[in-house]
């Protein structure tokens, strides 16, 4: 399943599932083969696949192909009317897993259209756009499109995107290894920074707008993010930058009132004591301590609006709030 032509970070046939491996990009296109539950974890595990919807599904469709290669049972009548009860069971389970993955990408695909027409509407219709973005947020992050880059995908399918760039998202090199290696593979017009060279790059006026997305989102607006989108956040609010965070609705958490409540995940020290992400040799002094936090949260009121696959949420006029709850309300 997927676009013709388009990368896949995930190749699925019912009963056959392939994951490209993303720790070898962008030097090697390579795929590893999934076939049961162990084997999906183990690949979430080593980051093979990454990003928060890519990883869903993957689990979902590794136990899908587990499970439909049960073998054909032989025993009691009893025990075969329980059989097929539980093979039923499965079939709708695959089927729920299959229906989340042809999702995704639909849902990516009406975040990109969103976003586009909406950033037509607030920097003008004949503008050529450039805009900015952080970590990995397309096809290798979801299974096809992506969400903040999918928003880029869909200003340069409408003409309208002057330029893209891409942080390389230090420690792990997300944006050099995997966001770089999508622009270039569809030859969006794009250019790579360093992490450091953002407020830079705003300052010299290169960028409109910054998009990015988000591994969950609370009740007020407050997004947890890849470490560094924070940063980026306050440097685009002293430079007039619009700041948008692209996401599905599934990532918005109404249980939690805000940032706050969020926890944030410290990742392993070698990410940062030794290069390709902790893979390689090291870099830095024995007996060093570390604070590797893999997200930061970016308050509501540094974030110009959030982009869904029903629609943009904006702040409301009187107090520059967001609704989100009345939002997802509506958009039911």
């Amino acid at each position: 399943m997927g676009e013709s032509g388009a990368l896949q970070s995930i190749v699925y046939h019912r009963g056959s599932l392939r994951l490209l491996d993303q720790r070898k990009l962008p030097l090697e296109v390579a795929y590893i083969d999934v076939k049961c539950s162990a084997d999906g974890w183990n690949a979430i595990r080593d980051m093979v696949v990454r990003g928060a919807p890519a990883i869903a599904i993957a689990a979902a469709l590794a136990l899908a192909v587990e499970v439909s290669g049960l073998e054909d049972f032989t025993g009691t009548p009893a025990e075969a009317a329980a059989f097929v009860s539980e093979k039923l069971e499965y079939l709708a389970y695959i089927d729920a897993a299959e229906t989340m993955l042809v999702d995704d990408v639909a849902d990516n695909k009406a975040i990109g259209s969103h976003g586009a027409e909406f950033l037509k509407q607030k920097l003008g219709d004949s503008k050529h756009i450039s805009v900015l973005t952080h970590c990995n947020t397309g096809s290798l992050a979801t299974a096809g499109y992506g969400t903040a880059l999918g928003v880029i995908r869909a200003l340069h399918s409408g003409g309208i995107l002057e330029k893209a760039f891409c942080t390389e998202t230090r420690p792990f090199n997300q944006g050099s290894r995997l966001t770089a290696f999508e622009l270039v593979h569809d030859k969006i017009p794009a250019t790579l920074i360093s992490d450091s060279a953002a407020a830079a790059l705003m300052k010299n006026g290169c960028v409109q707008a910054v998009i990015v997305g988000a591994d969950r989102i609370a009740a007020n607006g407050d997004t947890a993010n890849k470490i560094g989108t924070y940063n980026l956040a306050i440097s685009a609010k002293h430079h007039d930058v619009q700041f948008y965070v692209a996401a599905p609705i599934t990532s918005i958490d109404l249980s939690l009132p805000s940032g706050d409540q969020i926890v944030i995940e410290e990742r392993s020290p070698k990410e940062l004591l030794n290069s390709e992400g902790g893979l390689g040799k090291q870099v830095a002094a024995s007996g060093i301590s570390v604070w590797n936090p893999a997200f930061d949260v970016t308050p509501a009121n540094l974030i110009t609006a959030i982009i869904t696959e029903k629609g943009v949420v904006t702040k409301s006029d009187a107090d520059e709030t967001f609704n989100i709850k009345d939002f997802i309300q509506s958009a039911k």
